[in-house]
């Protein structure tokens, strides 16, 4: 029977297969919730920060982090996590920040609001509420399409 070698390499190219649970068109790695991944022999160890504190998805990811491992032959995985330092907007992807404006949501600028609008590209846009579908975002409106947004706010 041939014994597998797992790599880091592996493993974070793994991870980058599992979709953020409330954002499904970016992985969890590109969101930047995965912190790190450490190999030893058998074990693998991948470490997890929240996007807040009372993030309700986190219960779903390390599910999902176990079911994709476990799919790969991963038997002995140790998740970590870790709430500091805190999770910050700095740690999306170039790739997750194009896919967030893909999938109409505007990614976070560090001026505190969209640059412009995901879908038309206009720049004039205003805020509607601070709060939106879900705590990490708010819900603007573009002025020149009309449609209403979502912004991932800076964190």
């Amino acid at each position: 029977m041939a014994v597998m070698t797992i790599t880091e390499a592996q493993v974070w190219t793994w991870l980058e297969d599992v979709p953020d649970p409330e954002i499904p068109v970016i992985s969890i790695v590109d969101l930047g919730v995965v912190r790190g991944v450490d190999v030893a022999g058998d074990q693998v160890k991948v470490t997890i920060t929240p996007t807040y504190s009372g993030c309700p998805a986190m219960a779903i990811i390390a599910m999902d982090i176990e079911t994709a491992l476990a799919k790969q032959g991963v038997t002995d995985l140790q998740l970590e996590t870790k709430i500091a330092p805190a999770w910050t907007t700095d740690w999306l992807s170039d790739k997750g920040r194009a896919r967030l404006e893909g999938y109409g949501i505007a990614p976070p600028q560090t001026a505190g609001g969209p640059a412009r609008c995901p879908r038309c590209q206009s720049d004039a846009v205003e805020k509607i509420s601070q709060f939106g579908s879900t705590p990490c975002k708010a819900q603007w409106r573009c002025q020149s399409c009309l449609e209403p947004f979502d912004y991932f706010k800076c964190i």
